[in-house]
């Protein structure tokens, strides 16, 4: 049976507000990025046991804003940590939790993306689902991992509407196979380059010869620059990108990334793998700006890894070799490139707040110029 907290949501639950059509990731239009295949789903999912919910929320003219919920793990997390890290493109944002990762090097709740001004508001939920699962009755301590980009360009983002009960239904509603992309869950009311940005996500499958570990992204676009896509200038050549007109438009904005592995990392290695994901950011054109808030949250699900309570106080643990990094390198910037290009050719046309309208990138202007490029035939 579902929850009553399901029914709640589904009061601010809506369908793309103007009804378009179903719109193709990248491969599904033709084109493809860098050398290594992606996994089954092309998702951050294909890495085993990590799960991904949304709550989206359209209500009236003016809320489009919403929660997405990443869960490392089906188990207790703060009974059973991740390793992890954070890498910091450009600091211009909220991001709740950062320095007990950066102290630690590990992760103990689900991590929440959402809008700027309501980071502390999906901490408080956060907290409400840790302390209630059993094991936890005596912790008196959790540290949330809560990141954002703001959404104030289409949504009421002073209204503050996410609460706690949402928070709750992304973590509820979290599970494994597709994800759904673009003006969903935390991308509902974000901007990408002028066009409507939004949620997006990949993988990359490393063959047997190189490891076999799989690399899963997730990204939450909110960002300017000057668009480029595969190699092709598209905000160049149409005349849409920063600084135009005398430097009118400054191109600011953010982008929250979130790495997942299979491999056997460390601390340490986790935030190399992590740094490596910001190349994607300036292959779309993005120079991470004064205002935009570019971070990267990178953990890995192996079970031999997870920090677990009560463990020995001496542990031996496996460890890839640093030698054999460079193809997760290499990964992990070819999923967060595609990942940001599924999170706008995926996202919808979204009229907001005080009438604004954000067109979803065109896609048959798109096509023609990826025609005439030579990318598309």
């Amino acid at each position: 049976m579902r929850s009553p907290l399901f029914a709640l949501a589904l009061f601010f639950v809506a369908a793309p507000l103007h009804g378009q059509m179903e719109r193709p990731r990248l491969r599904e239009l033709g084109l493809q990025v860098g050398i290594f295949s992606p996994g089954p789903l092309n998702a951050l999912t294909d890495v085993s046991g990590v799960r991904v919910g949304h709550v989206t929320l359209t209500r009236g003219d003016s809320v489009r804003t919403g929660v997405t919920a990443i869960l490392p793990h089906p188990g207790n997390l703060f009974q059973e940590k991740v390793p992890a890290a954070i890498v910091v493109g450009n600091g211009f944002g909220k991001l709740v939790g950062s320095t007990q990762v950066e102290e630690l090097g590990q992760i103990e709740t689900p991590i929440i993306l959402t809008n700027t001004l309501s980071v502390w508001e999906a901490a408080n939920g956060v907290l409400d689902y840790m302390l209630a699962l059993p094991g936890n009755e005596r912790v008196r301590s959790i540290n949330p991992i809560v990141g954002e980009t703001n959404d104030g360009g289409l949504n009421d983002i002073r209204g503050r509407h996410v609460s706690r009960r949402h928070i709750l239904e992304a973590i509820q509603n979290a599970s494994g196979g597709p994800i759904e992309e673009g003006a969903v869950g935390a991308g509902t009311g974000t901007i990408c380059f002028g066009w409507k940005g939004g949620i997006g996500t990949s993988s990359r499958l490393l063959p047997r010869s190189l490891g076999g570990f799989t690399i899963g992204v997730l990204v939450q676009t909110n960002y300017g620059g000057v668009l480029e896509i595969v190699g092709v200038p598209v905000g160049k050549e149409w005349g849409r990108y920063a600084f135009k007109e005398e430097l009118e438009e400054k191109g600011d904005g953010s982008c929250m990334i979130i790495v997942a592995t299979d491999a056997p990392l460390d601390r340490a290695q986790l935030k190399r793998l992590a740094r490596r994901a910001t190349l994607a950011l300036g292959r779309t054109g993005s120079s991470m700006s004064h205002g935009s808030g570019d971070y990267v949250i990178a953990f890995t699900t192996h079970p031999q890894l997870r920090i677990r309570l009560g463990a020995e106080r001496v542990q031996t643990v496996p460890r890839l070799k640093e030698d054999d990094l460079t193809q997760l390198f290499h990964a992990v910037v070819e999923a967060t490139e595609e990942a940001i290009y599924n999170s706008l050719l995926k996202a919808t046309t979204v009229k907001g707040m005080g009438g604004r309208t954000i067109e979803a990138i065109p896609l048959d202007r798109l096509r023609e110029i990826l025609k005439a490029y030579g990318k598309l035939k």
